[in-house]
């Protein structure tokens, strides 16, 4: 069996990615290898994890001995890297965790990737999922392709250019066969509720304020992300060694006409008047280097690849929707931390 590493399955993006490898490639060994920090939960993989094709590992990309010790014991053909701290505000607090896992963390990943296939690179790949934000921002025209220069105004997008960078000196430097993919604002169920939907869907449920940042002007390009999933199978299978491709939702919106159409979405589901929850909309303070429009041209991966979305934002906003309100205890278990209890139940862990 052809074994391949997704780390950072335990996580949003990187739980779909897990499930689709592991419902579509039977002949596939798939680990998914996460530290489950705050957003690692297993409990997003419950209806696979008892496949013969899957194996939850928990270990730290920032450990080398535990990350050689993993690549011995697995000898991975293939890796998919998903795992990174990856919320802008966190980054704005603490940046040297952002420059440990997402920096440190992913150059211990390329040197056992390097160190064990031994120079062996046919049939092998490592596989750096990335984001749009490396690019900086856009202004009112215009979008991100893969020749934009990278202009990060984060620590968060920072340090994930500089993991970019480090993916393609690896390839020039070594030979090592790679491929980088850079999306936009990802959405759909297992969110963490951290994230701009997520949040907002939780607290419309309570009656909670709705926090915009600013004007809620800013502008992003939303993907579902089972779209995501299917895009970073075909990068994976189909895509040239050394080479970039962005992957965009074509779905422009506002963040604060993204929270109206949510409220609008939520008193219909929740059978409440409409334009209850959009009372509860709070403009709060900017934070710092906020990037006023990402906007991604998805041509590449159109053209070369055959990938486009599959549904349309207001339509994956209403799968979306309809997932919260189906799974209302998932919901509690991340909001209260329960969700952590999972990994100690189901592996006797201490």
């Amino acid at each position: 069996m052809k074994t391949i590493i997704v780390t950072g399955g335990a996580g949003f993006i990187g739980s779909h990615v897990i499930r689709f490898f592991v419902n579509n490639y039977p002949d596939y060994r798939i680990i998914n290898l996460d530290a489950l920090t705050y957003a690692g939960n297993l409990e997003n993989l419950r209806d696979i994890e008892t496949s013969v094709n899957y194996e939850f590992v928990k270990a730290d990309i920032t450990n080398q001995q535990e990350i050689e010790g993993i690549f011995r014991r697995y000898e991975p053909g293939g890796i998919i890297h998903l795992a990174a701290e990856s919320h802008v505000d966190r980054s704005i607090t603490d940046p040297l965790a952002f420059v440990k896992t997402n920096v440190l963390g992913t150059v211990i990943l390329l040197n056992a990737a390097r160190d064990f296939w031994k120079g062996n690179y046919e049939g092998k790949r490592f596989y750096h999922v990335s984001t749009d934000e490396v690019y900086g921002a856009l202004g009112t025209t215009g979008f991100f392709t893969e020749a934009t220069a990278y202009d990060p105004n984060s620590p968060y997008s920072a340090s994930k250019a500089s993991s970019d960078h480090f993916v393609r000196a690896y390839g020039e430097t070594y030979g090592l066969p790679y491929v980088i993919s850079n999306c936009s604002n990802n959405y759909g169920p297992f969110q963490f509720p951290e994230k701009l939907i997520p949040l907002m869907i939780n607290n419309i449920i309570n009656n909670k304020p709705l926090p915009v940042y600013g004007d809620g002007k800013y502008t992003r390009d939303w993907l579902y992300v089972a779209d995501h999933a299917r895009a970073i199978d075909q990068v994976f299978h189909r895509g040239k060694n050394g080479e970039t491709y962005n992957i965009g939702g074509l779905n422009e919106w506002k963040n604060i006409d993204l929270v109206h159409l949510l409220c609008k979405t939520m008193d219909r589901k929740l059978n409440r008047p409409e334009g209850i929850s959009g009372q509860l909309v709070t403009f709060v303070k900017d934070r710092p280097g906020h990037d006023l429009r990402y906007a991604i041209d998805a041509a590449k991966i159109s053209e070369q690849l055959g990938w486009k979305p599959s549904v349309t934002f207001e339509e994956g906003l209403e799968l979306t929707v309809d997932w919260y309100l189906q799974n209302l205890e998932w919901l509690e278990h991340v909001t209260s931390g329960q969700y952590r209890e999972y990994y100690y139940r189901q592996y006797n862990a201490h």
